[in-house]
């Protein structure tokens, strides 16, 4: 039986980039958040062998810390060319400083050293995968996937992480040169174009009431 998020919600992320998309697919719903951030709430180990074992260790952890229902996301890209990595590793790959222009670096090395050049070589998809939790260890997980291909150089500035350098199919521009509007908004203004939008649709048709 699916359960309704009601009253407050933790959003179970130190990361400001995840936290403002996050808050942004909330708000039309009416919901009252608070991030871990703000709450100072430590960061649990992501000792899960898959996004959605990751992001249900980091909402549970929240949930038993604040007794609030709260709710994470378990992102990365997966390079066919790389057997699948970076992965869960994806933030990993960018190291405690957040240097995602080296973990960018990093893959393309590893592509040019793979010759993975022609645009069919390169083809890559980003994961979200999205986990409520109560307290009471009620969980709710979906999980989505975007397709595109890598360019090198990156190019744009917006966005986060990887973004730059994932050209969704279909389209023109990066993830880094669209708009928050553009990757990530939802009818009628956008697309629900990005892993974590579409993600999130399917969570609020389970646990969200109708904007």
């Amino acid at each position: 039986m699916h359960r309704r998020i009601t009253g407050r919600l933790v959003i179970a992320t130190h990361n400001p980039g995840k936290l403002a998309e996050m808050r942004e697919l909330l708000a039309p719903h009416g919901v009252e958040v608070v991030s871990a951030g703000e709450l100072d709430l430590a960061e649990p180990e992501e000792t899960g062998d898959n996004f959605r074992a990751n992001a249900a260790i980091k909402a549970i952890a929240a949930a038993k810390a604040t007794g609030l229902p709260a709710f994470a996301d378990d992102s990365g890209l997966v390079v066919d060319a790389l057997d699948g990595a970076p992965g869960i590793y994806s933030a990993r790959w960018a190291g405690e400083g957040k240097d995602f222009m080296a973990a960018m670096t990093r893959i393309e090395r590893l592509l040019q050293e793979r010759g993975a050049t022609a645009p069919d070589r390169r083809k890559a998809h980003f994961v979200s995968a999205l986990c409520v939790a109560w307290p009471d260890d009620h969980l709710e997980q979906v999980e989505a996937r975007v397709d595109g291909t890598l360019v090198w150089p990156p190019r744009g500035t917006a966005g986060f992480g990887y973004d730059p350098a994932f050209l969704p199919d279909g389209y023109t521009r990066t993830f880094g040169e669209m708009t928050s509007i553009e990757k990530h908004g939802l009818p009628p203004l956008g697309l629900g174009l990005s892993h974590r939008a579409r993600a999130f649709v399917k969570l609020a048709e389970i646990c969200l009431e109708p904007r």
